[in-house]
């Protein structure tokens, strides 16, 4: 704590250019629409970012803060992870070492990388898809329509294409959204009593729950299907 304060104090005599809570919403809404104050205020409390202070006590939030941020707004996001999972991926970067991604894969990239976004042209071409497949992956609701894609996307077309090769079509896979609504509701009900709670801290305490039980439903899924794989192959 006191090598945190230590930094934080030093970033405090920092020159101009330092962001403050709105300048940070300003840039990383239009992204993730859901980011309020309190939710950065949350982060800050799990020592996911550490801002530093005026001598007014106002937060002030670096462009290195600003790019923390939304590799972990895109790991919860995009892959569902708990907060104390996306910490300690952090602090193993930050200690010189190259972990595994937790979601699966290692990174390549510094973690200060921004998200790459693509239009329905270059998201087709990057996953080697045609556009009708991707076509019948919107209509499945296994990719949502919008105008522009992030990795994600690019990695579920990418997947689409290799089940297409074994003949398992989007219209095949409709059913895997109705098992997502299944888990939404199982999540919805587990999160009932935090969301009676209806302040900024426990509506972002409820976000980080109901992540941290899709991660574990994720799980139990994966377990699930590599036994019924070992009882096919044997």
């Amino acid at each position: 704590m006191a090598a945190r304060s230590a930094a934080t104090t030093a970033r405090a005599s920092a020159p101009a250019g330092l962001l403050s809570i709105g300048q940070v919403l300003a840039k990383l809404s239009p992204e993730f629409p859901d980011l309020t104050p309190s939710k950065l205020r949350f982060l800050e409390e799990r020592h996911l970012v550490s801002p530093s202070r005026t001598e007014s006590g106002y937060r002030k939030f670096s462009a290195a803060d600003v790019d923390r941020l939304r590799f972990i707004l895109s790991m919860q996001r995009d892959h569902y992870l708990p907060l104390k999972v996306i910490r300690g991926y952090l602090d193993d970067i930050e200690a010189g070492r190259t972990p595994a991604l937790p979601a699966g894969g290692s990174v390549p990239r510094s973690i200060l990388a921004t998200e790459r976004r693509y239009t329905r042209a270059e998201l087709v071409r990057e996953a080697g898809a045609s556009p009708a497949l991707l076509t019948d992956a919107v209509s499945a609701s296994l990719i949502a329509a919008a105008d522009t894609y992030g990795d994600d996307a690019a990695q579920v077309l990418r997947a689409l294409v290799e089940l297409q090769r074994s003949g398992i079509e989007p219209r095949h896979l409709r059913g895997f959204r109705a098992a997502a609504e299944r888990e939404l509701g199982l999540i919805e009900s587990a999160l009932i009593p935090v969301s009676r709670r209806n302040d900024p801290s426990s509506r972002a305490k409820a976000a980080e729950l109901a992540r941290e039980i899709a991660g574990q439903l994720e799980v139990v899924r994966s377990s699930l299907i590599r036994s019924a794989l070992g009882r096919l192959q044997s």
